[in-house]
């Protein structure tokens, strides 16, 4: 195998999968364990979980099913304890579950739902990779890479809780980055329009939608888990190894207000 190739192996690497039963988390455990990891996969949804697992095995590979809620915060210490010790250490963090109760513009948003939204999206990763930290330092290091959006860099009405929750997650990215370095690589993507199970059955059902979304965007597609997860691989192996604190856009270069939005004046 050439060196280039090496750079992109996480052989004997162990890693942390959030929202690992579906979607972009499902595709980022999957390339993780082609690439030579063993992982730790983490959802709500035990039999998804287990699905992604018998894959994972079926790649030769380590695999480990949490079922858990991310956003219950006092279970984080064991999903982390329960990952390093089924997999004998603990190298990548993957802070991929997320998302909101409830869209909604500022007359729509409670304290409720955006202590809601901070805590799927902010507090948990943070908490997860405090906790993460002390066995990543135990084996010289590692990488956490968080799974924002780009609506976390867009001002749109009708986003508010989602679009300041993953806001948030990126300067958190950008903070960490800082204070873990050198030994451990904080990066977090930024996702645009990705057809993950639930959006495609949404598309299929409303091709015009999907054709308006294409014609949008430059490169004239919509994104795939695998384009999320190749991202992740990057910023969790070796070829990133003098790169942190880096929000990387991973969008077609579609442009903002690619949705439809019909909020109305006040």
């Amino acid at each position: 195998m050439s060196d280039i190739a090496e750079q992109f192996r996480l052989d004997g690497r162990a890693a942390l999968v959030t929202g690992a039963g579906k979607g972009i988390g499902r595709g980022i455990a999957l390339t993780f364990a082609k690439a030579g990891a063993d992982v730790a996969l983490v959802a709500r949804t035990e039999q998804d979980l287990d699905a992604v697992a018998e894959e994972i095995r079926a790649l030769g590979r380590n695999a480990v099913a949490i079922p858990a809620d991310v956003t219950e915060i006092d279970c984080l210490t064991d999903i982390v304890e329960t990952a390093a010790r089924s997999l004998g250490g603990l190298d990548i963090l993957v802070n991929n579950a997320g998302g909101v109760e409830q869209l909604g513009t500022y007359p729509d948003m409670t304290v409720a739902l955006l202590e809601s939204a901070f805590r799927f999206n902010v507090s948990a990763p943070f908490e997860l990779g405090r906790h993460a930290l002390a066995h990543m330092l135990a084996r010289g290091g590692g990488a956490i890479v968080n799974i924002g959006s780009m609506s976390g860099m867009q001002n749109e009405r009708g986003f508010l809780p989602y679009s300041l929750a993953k806001s948030a997650l990126g300067k958190l990215t950008q903070l960490a980055a800082i204070e873990l370095a050198p030994r451990v690589r904080v990066n977090a993507i930024l996702p645009g329009c990705v057809e993950t199970e639930a959006l495609r059955g949404f598309m299929d059902a409303m091709p015009d939608v999907r054709e308006g979304l294409r014609a949008k965007t430059p490169m004239r597609r919509n994104g795939t888990p695998d384009d999320i997860a190749s991202a992740a691989l990057f910023f969790a192996s070796p070829a990133s190894s003098w790169i942190t604190g880096k929000l990387l856009e991973v969008d077609g270069a579609a442009p903002a207000g690619l949705f439809p939005n019909d909020a109305p004046d006040l």
